[in-house]
């Protein structure tokens, strides 16, 4: 019966969002809140170049605010606008290669676009992916290279350096714009959207992937809170 009421409540919504915003456009304005404990400090130790790289480094693939937002998580959406569901042009994006760590750890390409890997430290890196959708690669990258690699297909690749076993970084390959990245307190947004039901997947490295449902109508934006359970 409530399921009933829900979705009545649901479709009730969406014509009134129709009628009344007519072509107006919705928003949705989201967090992402990690739900155990504070995650406890970490530190990888650093056994070889320490002269560039230290001697330990954080980890890098969970950090939580102090609100629990959860930083660096990758909201999508499932069902985007018909009109708009093949990928476009963005921004140039890159991945620099300092203090042997990948900065940033995580970007987003549209599918068929490039990414500039950087190399601004003084010793020999290499990266390192194995996709199942795009051409794989292993290239040796010294001091002031770039070595540009494009992601033809939809997928989330981990890049990695061989050479300095703590190094990952993450390429999501888009399959349309209507991807997100939350930023340190765990919030995104995606704006421009007709009113419906929205279908959401929200993907982090070491959270695994979750999804939730978000109406949107053309009177006010839409927010949704998702939250993530700690790694088991």
């Amino acid at each position: 019966m409530q399921t009933l009421q829900r979705a009545l409540a649901v479709a009730s919504l969406i014509a009134s969002a129709t009628l009344c915003g007519g072509a107006l456009a919705g928003s949705i304005r989201g967090t992402v809140l990690y739900t155990g404990p504070a995650p406890a400090p970490r530190k990888v130790d650093v056994t070889i170049d320490q002269y560039v790289c230290g001697t330990d480094k954080d980890p890098g693939d969970l950090i939580v605010s102090a609100k629990k937002g959860v930083r660096n998580a990758v909201v999508w959406i499932d069902n985007p606008p018909p009109d708009r569901a093949k990928p476009v042009p963005g921004p140039a994006v890159s991945i620099d290669q300092q203090g042997c760590l990948f900065v940033p750890r995580v970007v987003i390409v549209q599918a068929g676009g490039t990414v500039d890997f950087l190399n601004s430290d003084r010793l020999l890196h290499n990266i390192h992916a194995t996709p199942k959708q795009n051409v794989s690669f292993n290239r040796t990258q010294p001091k002031g290279r770039t070595i540009p690699v494009t992601f033809a297909k939809p997928e989330i690749v981990r890049v990695a350096c061989d050479l300095h076993s703590w190094m990952t970084a993450w390429v999501v390959v888009a399959a349309h714009p209507f991807y997100a990245m939350t930023d340190a307190d765990g919030q995104f947004a995606f704006d421009d959207l007709p009113p419906g039901v929205y279908h959401l997947s929200i993907w982090q490295e070491r959270l695994g992937t979750t999804r939730a449902d978000v109406v949107v109508d053309a009177s006010k934006p839409a927010r949704v809170n998702v939250e993530m359970a700690p790694p088991r």
